[in-house]
C-alpha cells in the first residue's frame, strides 16, 4: 500500500471502533463538546484509514496523540470564539438517565462535572493535555512527552501545575443519592414559584448561578453570586412568568451532577444540574444555547421533540 493511500481492510475499521468509545472520553474532556468531541474522533479515523497498521505497535497509543492533537487545534480556536462568547460559557452538557448513572464517587478518572470541566477550561491547552492524558487516562509520561511533541520533564510540570488546580478545585463532599432528589427537587420547585426565602435557604451564602444562553436564550449575562442576589433573581423571574410550569421534564445526571433535563413553556430546551456540599447547593449550572443542546433531542418522547424550538 502506497503512502497516503486508504486501506480497506475490514480489520482497520474494526481496530479503531474499538477504541471509539475511549478517544470520545477524552476529546470530551479536552474540548468540553460532544459535538465537537466527535467530529475530532472522525477526523481521527479518517487519519487512520490512512495510516498502514503495519507502522503502528501500538493503535490506542498512536491514536490518542492524533485525537489529542486535533483537540489542542480545535482549542485554540475556541479560545478565540469563547472571548466573544455571550455571557457565561459551560460546557455541552453530557446527560444521562438518573436510573442508569452512578456518581463517580471522587475518582477523578471517572469525573465529567461542570466543576471540573470549567477548571479545565481555566488551564493552559498543554496543561489541559498533560493533566487528562496522565491523572485521567493514565498514561506515561513518555507517551504524554511524544503526544505533546515536549520533553517528559515539561510535561512533568505541565501535569503538576494542572492537578493543583484541580485538586484545590474539587468538591469536599459525596452527596448520597437521596439527598440529591430532595435538593433538585426543592430547588426546582422555589426557583419556578419565586420563593425568594425558600430557595435562599437550599444555597451557601455564596453560591453561584451560572446561566449560558450563548445570545440565543435569555439568560444572565454574568455570574451571579451570593444566595441573595440568587434568590432576587429567580423571583423576578417567576414575577415576569418566565418560570413558568415546563412542558416536560425528566431527573438525569448533567456532566455526573444531579439535573433536570426539560423543555420549558416556551419550547426551549434546557438543562438544570447542582453541585452539592454539605446538605446545601453550592452552584447552579444552566444551559439554554440551542447550540449545545441538539443532541440531548434524542432522549426526549417524540411527541415532547416535536414541541421543541431550535
Amino acid at each position: 500500500m502506497t503512502q497516503g493511500q486508504a486501506t480497506d481492510e475490514p480489520n482497520h475499521r474494526y481496530d479503531f471502533e474499538a477504541h471509539r468509545a475511549y478517544l470520545t472520553r477524552l476529546a470530551y474532556r479536552m474540548l468540553g463538546s460532544v459535538a465537537e468531541a466527535e467530529d475530532a474522533v472522525q477526523d481521527g479515523y479518517l487519519r487512520w484509514c490512512h495510516q498502514d497498521p503495519n507502522d503502528v505497535n501500538d493503535p490506542r497509543a498512536y491514536l490518542a496523540r492524533v485525537v489529542t492533537h486535533l483537540c489542542l487545534d480545535r482549542l485554540k480556536q475556541a479560545r478565540t470564539q469563547r472571548e466573544v462568547y455571550i455571557g457565561p460559557w459551560l460546557p455541552e452538557p453530557l446527560v444521562e438517565e438518573w436510573s442508569t448513572s452512578a456518581q463517580s464517587g471522587g475518582h477523578i478518572e471517572e469525573d465529567v462535572s461542570t466543576a471540573l470541566m470549567l477548571v479545565l477550561e481555566r488551564l493552559s491547552p498543554l496543561e489541559r493535555a498533560a493533566f487528562i492524558l496522565r491523572d485521567i487516562f493514565d498514561m506515561e509520561f513518555d507517551e504524554i512527552a511524544s503526544a505533546l511533541e515536549r520533553s517528559e520533564a515539561a510535561c512533568r510540570q505541565l501535569a503538576s501545575r494542572a492537578r493543583t488546580h484541580v485538586v484545590a478545585s474539587r468538591p469536599r463532599f459525596q452527596p448520597d443519592q437521596e439527598e440529591s432528589i430532595r435538593l433538585i427537587d426543592a430547588f426546582l420547585e422555589a426557583s419556578r414559584s419565586g420563593n425568594d426565602t425558600k430557595l435562599q435557604s437550599l444555597l451557601i451564602d455564596t453560591a453561584t448561578l451560572h446561566s449560558d444562553g450563548g445570545g440565543r436564550r435569555r439568560a444572565a449575562l454574568r455570574i451571579i453570586e451570593g444566595s441573595h442576589k440568587i434568590g432576587r433573581f429567580y423571583a423576578g423571574l417567576a414575577r415576569k412568568g418566565i418560570t413558568a410550569k415546563p412542558l416536560w421534564t425528566r431527573l438525569v445526571r448533567v456532566d455526573g451532577l444531579p439535573g433536570v433535563l426539560s423543555v420549558e413553556h416556551d419550547g426551549a430546551l434546557q438543562t438544570t444540574a447542582i453541585e452539592i456540599g454539605a446538605g446545601s447547593i453550592l452552584t447552579i449550572y444552566v444551559v439554554r444555547n440551542p447550540d449545545k443542546l441538539r443532541h440531548l433531542k434524542a432522549m426526549l418522547p417524540e411527541h415532547v421533540a416535536r414541541q421543541v424550538i431550535d
